[in-house]
C-alpha cells in the first residue's frame, strides 16, 4: 500500500492500519524512523488540523507574501581613499530563473529579486580549464563600458577544474523535503518530486540517499539507501503529499543528524533542501536558523537549497541558509531548470572543489579614479577578512565558472558619482608609487581545499589592454549585456545610458555556440521585458 506522508499523525495512523490488516507496506517498520511525541494519534490529528488552518493559506488567501531582501547597490569608491575591494564569490543562480518567472507572467520583478551577479553567473562562459595544479584559472578583460562610453568595464572570470563524473567522490545525500500545506501547488511539491527523481537518475552505486520530510513535525521516511536502488528511492519520493504547517528548523536538525550518521570521509556529504522557505512553526526566524546552520556546518556537511513556487516564496531566507551552509541556492521554476541544475550541472551543483573562495582587488590610483563592483552586495567583505581563515566565503563546484564585473572611471575622466574628500596627509596621490602605472589592478584570491582549514593564495596582475568593445570577447559582451539588463530591471541609479536595444545588440552579437539555447532564451526575455516596460 502507498503511504501518504501528510504529517506525523497521518503516518502513524496509516502504519497502525497496515499492522491491523496485515498489509505489506513499501517500507519496513524499522525503516520508518520518526521523531515521536507522547500524544495519541487522535490528538495529533486534531493538532495537525488546527495547524493546517493557520499554515496553509495558499488556496483560501491568495495574498502575495513573497519576501526579498532590500539591496543597497554598491557605490563608486575613490581608488585613492579605498584602494581595496574584497568580496566572496557567488555561484548561486536563483535570481535569474526567478526573474524569468516574473517576466513570463508579464511583470517586471521587484528590485530585491534582481541580484545582478546571479544573473551573470547563470550562464556558462568559454574560459579554458586550469592547466596547473590549482583548482581554478583566472581570466581578465578590459574594454569600454556599454552604458557609459567614457567609463571602462573590467571582466574577471574564474574557471574551476572539471572532475569527470566517474571520478567524483562518493555522495552521502539527504533530501530534506518540505511537505507542508504551502507546498500543495502544482509548481511546488509535484515539481520537487519530478526534480529529485531526475537527480536520482544521476546517482551511482557508491552514492547513498536518505529522505527527511517536515510539516508539523519532521520524520525520516527513507533510511540511507544505495544510489543504484533507484526504484526504492523514487517510490519514496512519489509517496509524498502535502498538508499542515511548516517546522523547517526541526527538519534541518534531523537532516543534519542523518547526514552525520552516514558521513563519508573525503566524500560529498550534503543536504538538499527543497522548499518555498515558508517556515512557520518552531525555529523559524532567520537568526535562529542561521545560527543553527553555522553550528551544523562544522560537521563537514554542506547545505544546498532548491526554491520552488510563487506567492509566498521566501527568497531572502533561502539565500541566507545556502550561504551559511556552504552550499548554493537555485530557484526551480520548471522541469527544464531542474534538468539544468541537477543533471547538466550535476558536478558543479553538488561537488565542491574549493571552499571559502575570496577575491581582493587592489586598484592602482594612477590608472583608476574610482570603481564600482556590479552586484555582490550581500557578498562584500571587510579588507581584513581576506586573510582571516575563520571568515566564511563562497564555494566553487566542479567545472563552475564565476564572473564579476567592475565599472571604473579612468583618471582624467569627469567623476559624477563620488563625492570629494580632503586629500590625505600621509598617503596622497602625489606620494604614491607610480612605477607600476601600466597596471590597472592586482587581483588576489584565497581558497581552501574542500576538507581544509588553511587557505592558499593566488595573485593575478591586470594591465590595460585598451580593447575596443566591438573587439572584445563573447564572454565580455554577453556578461555586459546581462549586467546592463539587470541595471534596467532594477531601474538602477547607475544605469546611465543603458537601453534595452543595446542589451539586445550586445547579447545577439555574443551568443557564441549556445548549445542549450540559454542565451537565446535571454534574448527572448529582454524582448518580453521591453514590451512590458512600455505598458
Amino acid at each position: 500500500m502507498q503511504i501518504q506522508l501528510i504529517s506525523l499523525a497521518t503516518m502513524l495512523a496509516v502504519l497502525c492500519l497496515a499492522c491491523n490488516q496485515g498489509a505489506e507496506s513499501s517500507y519496513d517498520k524499522q525503516e520508518v524512523q520518526l521523531i515521536t511525541l507522547n500524544e495519541s494519534v487522535q490528538s495529533l490529528k486534531q493538532k495537525e488540523t488546527n495547524r493546517a488552518s493557520v499554515g496553509d493559506t495558499t488556496k483560501e488567501n491568495p495574498l502575495n507574501t513573497e519576501d526579498y531582501d532590500n539591496i543597497v547597490e554598491n557605490n563608486f569608491l575613490a581608488a585613492t581613499q579605498n584602494p581595496l575591494s574584497t568580496f566572496s564569490i557567488d555561484v548561486d543562480e536563483a535570481s535569474y530563473s526567478n526573474i524569468r518567472r516574473f517576466i513570463n507572467e508579464g511583470s517586471i520583478p521587484p528590485p530585491g529579486a534582481v541580484r545582478i551577479e546571479e544573473m551573470i553567473n547563470y550562464f556558462d562562459y568559454d574560459y579554458a580549464a586550469p592547466v596547473t595544479g590549482e583548482p581554478f584559472a583566472v581570466y581578465t578583460e578590459i574594454s569600454t563600458c556599454p552604458w557609459n562610453a567614457k567609463h571602462q568595464l573590467i571582466h574577471i572570470g574564474l574557471k574551476g577544474k572539471e572532475l569527470p563524473v566517474n571520478n567524483l567522490p562518493s555522495s552521502n545525500l539527504v533530501f530534506l523535503i518540505d511537505v507542508s500545506g504551502s507546498m500543495d501547488e502544482p509548481n511546488k511539491l509535484p515539481l520537487v518530486q519530478q526534480s529529485l527523481k531526475l537527480l536520482t537518475g544521476q546517482l551511482r552505486e557508491k552514492d547513498k540517499v536518505a529522505i527527511v520530510v517536515y510539516a508539523g513535525n519532521a520524520g525520516l521516511v527513507l533510511p540511507s539507501t544505495a544510489g543504484d536502488n533507484k526504484m526504492k528511492i523514487k517510490e519514496a519520493i512519489d509517496a509524498l503529499q502535502a498538508g499542515g504547517s511548516t517546522a523547517g528548523g526541526e527538519g534541518i536538525q534531523l537532516a543534519y543528524k542523518i547526514a552525520r550518521e552516514n558521513f563519508i570521509p573525503n566524500g560529498n556529504n550534503r543536504i538538499i533542501l527543497a522548499t518555498d522557505g515558508d517556515f512557520n512553526v518552531g525555529m523559524s526566524s532567520d537568526d535562529e536558523l542561521v545560527r543553527l546552520i553555522e553550528k551544523e556546518r562544522q560537521s563537514g556537511v554542506f547545505l544546498s537549497v532548491l526554491g520552488f513556487g510563487m506567492g509566498n516564496y521566501k527568497d531572502g531566507k533561502m539565500q541566507q541558509l545556502a550561504g551559511k551552509g556552504n552550499g548554493n541556492h537555485s530557484y526551480i521554476d520548471n522541469l527544464n531548470e531542474a534538468r539544468k541544475v541537477l543533471v547538466s550541472e550535476f558536478g558543479s551543483t553538488l561537488f565542491t572543489i574549493a571552499k571559502d573562495v575570496k577575491l581582493q582587488v587592489e586598484f592602482n590610483p594612477a590608472k583608476v579614479q574610482s570603481y564600482r563592483l556590479i552586484g555582490y552586495e550581500n557578498r562584500l567583505l571587510a579588507a581584513e577578512d581576506f586573510n582571516d581563515d575563520a571568515k566564511d566565503a563562497g564555494e566553487l563546484g566542479s567545472g563552475h565558472t564565476v564572473t564579476a564585473l567592475y565599472e571604473i572611471i579612468p583618471m582624467g575622466v569627469r567623476d559624477e558619482f563620488t563625492r570629494p574628500v580632503d586629500s590625505l596627509k600621509y598617503t596622497s596621490y602625489e606620494k604614491m608609487n607610480h612605477n607600476n602605472k601600466d597596471e590597472v589592478m592586482t587581483i588576489k584570491l584565497r581558497y581552501k581545499e574542500p576538507g581544509g582549514d588553511t587557505s592558499k593564495l593566488m595573485v593575478h596582475l591586470v594591465k590595460d589592454s585598451k580593447t575596443p568593445l566591438e573587439s572584445s570577447s563573447d564572454n565580455f559582451r554577453f556578461s555586459a549585456a546581462v549586467a546592463e539588463f539587470g541595471l534596467l530591471l532594477r531601474n538602477s541609479k547607475f544605469k546611465q545610458d543603458a537601453q534595452y536595444s543595446q542589451v539586445l545588440s550586445l547579447a545577439s552579437s555574443a551568443k557564441g555556440k549556445d548549445i542549450n539555447n540559454y542565451r537565446e532564451e535571454f534574448i527572448q526575455l529582454v524582448n518580453a521585458s521591453t514590451s512590458i516596460a512600455k505598458k
